[in-house]
């Protein structure tokens, strides 16, 4: 592995809280590409006497940029702080930290993905193979059978229903999408949840399911999004019903659902 020369990139860090302009200073010559996924940092040693620091503070810095997932610490003679390939999975779980720590209003969330899904549909018609297609309508038929369990496992529900959305995902063949897919679907961020709670909603949107993989399945790209859309009328509804049945109950107990 190829250790990074460093004396360009990086300048004494800034008093008071080193380890964070430590670790500030080499993400971003991360980002930037100054530093490239294998190779190695300068010794610990090397790097407190360019930033001007403490061991304590170097090692502080590295062990942040660790848990980011972009530094791989390794132990022994060939040891040392390397550069890692961000992986998919990293990305997704940042978007979808960032989404719950920064509430967005319903319907723009609504309204990013219904886009989001029409483009990642139409993707998936011109690219996908015939095996992920047919892969995608018998996972909905899948989730179309355990809706209708006498016993409904509303957690599993849900992990079939975001599996079609990933999956869904990567027949874009388009990483950016799969990444931003994998983010959204972590948690129900897009408040697809409300369509399962309810069982006249989780009748119909199962039912969608199937006859949006059958279109994709079928190459039907006008149909396919017809499909997309009545999903997202009927999660527009779902989300109305609730906020309206949630102001009925404030009012009932006396108290304004704006306050």
């Amino acid at each position: 592995m190829a250790t990074i020369h460093t004396h360009a990139l990086f300048m004494p860090a800034k008093s008071g809280r080193s380890s964070e302009d430590v670790a500030l200073q080499i993400e971003a010559a991360i980002l930037a590409g100054k530093i490239l996924p294998g190779e190695s940092l300068p010794s610990e040693r090397e790097m407190q006497h360019q930033f001007q620091v403490s061991r304590g503070a170097v090692r502080e810095a590295l062990r942040a940029l660790k848990e980011k997932g972009m530094l791989d610490i390794r132990k022994g003679a060939k040891g040392g702080a390397f550069v890692k390939e961000v992986e998919v999975s990293n990305v997704s779980a940042s978007l979808a930290l960032f989404l719950k720590q920064h509430p967005i209003a319903p319907e723009q969330l609504i309204e990013f993905r219904e886009n989001l899904d029409r483009t990642v549909t139409m993707l998936a018609i011109a690219r996908s193979s015939k095996g992920d297609r047919e892969k995608l309508l018998d996972g909905a038929h899948k989730l179309q059978d355990a809706a209708e369990e006498p016993d409904l496992d509303m957690e599993m529900l849900g992990e079939m229903d975001r599996e079609l959305n990933l999956l869904l995902g990567r027949m874009s063949h388009n990483p950016i999408f799969e990444w931003v897919m994998g983010a959204l679907q972590q948690g129900f961020s897009s408040h697809d949840y409300a369509l399962y709670e309810d069982p006249d909603f989780r009748r119909q949107t199962v039912d969608n399911w199937v006859e949006t993989a059958r279109q994709i399945a079928a190459g039907e790209p006008l149909l396919a999004l017809s499909s997309i859309s009545n999903h997202y009328v009927l999660l527009r509804r779902c989300v109305e019903r609730r906020a309206g049945d949630a102001g009925a109950a404030e009012t009932v107990r006396g108290t304004s659902p704006d306050q």
